[in-house]
């Protein structure tokens, strides 16, 4: 006898759900001949009557209900189908055996164990993001002594949340790490995703490993006056997950996830998603969730089709609502548009943005017009954000340049247009700006391009050239419109290239340098600290204003204002790449009368610089108009500095 259909109607959600008194079932496999779910394990199964579910011949679907069925229960398909049968893993699987992948079985998980801490928490305006971007894998893993142990040893999600004070400190209003669902192997960036309703499980920690963890989670807990979890409260992966998300908010940190909806894979096996029914002929017109198309070695899903479509947006709900995530990263949506999924965006968009209006929303999109991303439907693709490379290219040209020597032009006026928004861009904050990323700085392709450290002296990344080109580089990301992001080690002058293996251990980002045995990184650390602060504190920097008024090639300097339209708050930001400091330096500005010296880079440089060159806390704009501007002042612009002026 087939399943029971009790609990079984059109509103039953794909996937499992708990329901009083067991679990429904709903699965989509649309060529299959017949389907069950085994409770029995994998190493022998004989089809049971009693195991089989009911297709719904209008949609597809098989259904049923299994009474007695809890959380923590194992589970697999089993498909017979024209082409043959056996086990498949269910695609929308929350949690699965963490030991024996990709041969292992789904767990059932009821979504209310874990007691939520962030009730009172709220995400950031979209302007008042400055994002932080990880890699679990590879970030931070201490044992209890605080020794380094990520060296051969893939690190945890409990292992990276033990740094959120950190990043708090360091004033990052979001964090965005690296894909966190499952993927083949021990190790990878994640855009290779096999299962992407589950989280990885060698981010995760088994069970009998928990105690250390534990400890861990509730001490950082309890600073936020949290009450602490108990052991099974944490001892699933979904759970794990979930108190990554939920400690991040305690300390006042958004968390964006990275989603991979432009293809599946690098590698599906055969109990995967792909061929999910088994069809007589499989190929690439008899797959069901994806196109003919291949991308990245994995296999592009097919956007045309309504069941992939909610497919993909189930997922997206999924960390929006049952994660409490502030906002998803889409990986590549130039590739979702090539394959034919333009109208899959506007529909992803549309849903996500009734039903989690604050959501942060971030297209890596480099299709032609890319100012398409970002605009209102039905013209373009209503996503909040998109990917911007003009002021990343704009700056690391420029430095590049300056690291070429010499006391000639560096091209400076490139940081205009960088700093300029696309024309169609409505407001500035929709371009997401960086000068590091993941992709650039991989040790990988011979396309990767160095960090900005090594950019800007290829000889010595810890040289006084070294240090203040790269400061200048990231307090131009922080002093620019637009919302910024910056890459793990960039905030202490990491200069390596990274790796996503953990047995690269010449690869992993340098902890001890920053915060013992490098000066030079411990002065980067605290600067960067107060360039995040200054933004923070500064609300002409997150705002709209933008005039670049001086574009001195001969002495390398950009002057730009910024201002909050309607309010003022007048701000000026001024740099030079010029290796010597411009003393007695006449520049217009904004406003007469008393502009303070709030910020200068050249401070930090053997912090506190006993010879720092200034402006002794203030100028004065009270001489002959200049820039465009009716008024001047004289100022002192340190070598290769960077000087923020506040109206006073």
């Amino acid at each position: 006898m087939a399943a029971s259909q009790e609990h079984i109607t059109a509103g039953t959600p794909r996937g499992v759900t708990m329901v009083d008194g067991g679990v429904t079932f709903r699965f989509w496999a649309p060529a299959a001949q017949r389907v069950y779910v085994s409770f029995h394990g994998v190493f022998t199964y004989d089809p049971d009557p009693a195991d089989e579910l009911v297709r719904d011949p209008e949609t597809g679907d098989w259904t049923g209900f299994f009474a007695g069925v809890g959380a923590g229960t194992k589970y697999r398909f089993y498909v017979v189908g024209a082409g043959g049968e056996g086990f498949k893993r269910d695609p929308r699987a929350r949690e699965l055996e963490l030991h024996g992948y990709p041969d292992c079985d789904a767990l059932v998980v009821d979504d209310s164990t874990y007691p939520w801490h962030d009730e009172d928490w709220s995400s950031p305006a979209f302007a008042d993001l400055i994002v932080y971007q990880l890699h679990i894998g590879v970030f931070s893993a201490t044992d209890p002594r605080g020794r380094d142990r990520r060296a051969h040893r893939t690190a945890k999600l409990l292992d990276a949340v033990q740094k959120v004070p950190y990043l708090r400190n360091l004033g990052v209003t979001a964090i965005q790490p690296l894909p966190v669902v499952e993927f083949q192997g021990e190790w990878s960036l994640g855009y290779n995703g096999t299962d992407l309703f589950s989280p990885e499980m060698d981010y995760c920690v088994d069970p009998h490993a928990l105690a250390p963890y534990l400890d861990a989670v509730n001490d950082l807990l309890a600073a936020k006056g949290a009450g602490p979890l108990k052991h099974e409260e944490l001892a699933g992966q979904v759970n794990q997950l979930k108190a990554f998300v939920d400690i991040c908010h305690l300390y006042g940190i958004a968390v964006i996830f990275d989603v991979v909806y432009n293809h599946a894979g690098g590698g599906l096996d055969p109990q995967s998603i792909d061929y999910i029914d088994l069809p007589e002929h499989p190929g690439p017109f008899n797959n069901a969730y994806f196109s003919a198309e291949g991308w990245a070695g994995g296999r592009v899903f097919a956007f045309q089709k309504p069941e992939v479509r909610e497919f993909l947006i189930a997922n997206a709900l999924m960390f929006l609502e049952d994660y409490h995530a502030d906002g998803l990263r889409f990986d590549e949506v130039s590739v979702i548009d090539a394959k034919g999924g333009w109208g899959f965006c506007q529909e992803l968009t549309a849903v996500l943005g009734e039903r989690a209006p604050s959501a942060a929303l971030i297209a890596e999109y480099w299709g032609e017009h890319r100012w398409l991303a970002v605009q209102p439907r039905p013209h373009g693709m209503g996503f909040a954000l998109g990917y911007s490379d003009r002021l990343r290219e704009a700056v690391r040209g420029v430095i590049a340049t300056a690291a070429a020597g010499g006391h000639g032009p560096v091209g400076i006026g490139r940081l205009t247009g960088g700093l300029h928004r696309t024309a169609h861009v409505g407001e500035a904050w929709r371009a997401y700006h960086c000068v590091e990323n993941h992709d650039l700085a991989l040790d990988a392709d011979d396309h990767r391009a160095p960090r900005i450290a090594r950019l800007a002296d290829s000889s010595d990344p810890r040289s006084w050239y070294a240090r203040s080109r790269s400061r200048i580089a990231t307090g131009l990301l922080m002093t620019a419109p637009g919302v910024p992001m910056i890459f793990m080690g960039q905030e202490f002058l990491e200069d390596k290239l990274w790796s996503d293996s953990p047995g690269r251990s010449d690869r992993l980002i340098w902890w001890d340098g920053a915060f013992s045995d490098d000066r030079h990184m411990a002065d980067f650390l605290r600067f960067s600290r107060d360039v995040i602060g200054l933004r923070r504190s500064l609300p002409a920097l997150r705002s709209e204003g933008l005039n670049v008024f001086s574009a001195d090639e001969d002495n390398r300097l950009l002057a730009f204002h910024r201002w909050v339209p309607g309010e003022g708050r007048d701000v000026v930001v001024v740099l030079t790449l010029s290796e010597r400091t411009l003393h007695g330096y006449r520049l217009g500005l904004p406003r007469p009368g008393r502009w303070r010296e709030v910020f200068n880079s050249d401070y930090y440089d053997h912090f506190p610089n006993p010879r720092v060159a200034g402006n002794a806390g203030a100028v004065v704009a009270a001489g002959p108009a200049m820039h465009g501007l009716d008024q001047s002042a004289v100022l002192t612009v340190p070598a290769n500095g960077l000087l923020v002026l506040s109206a006073s």
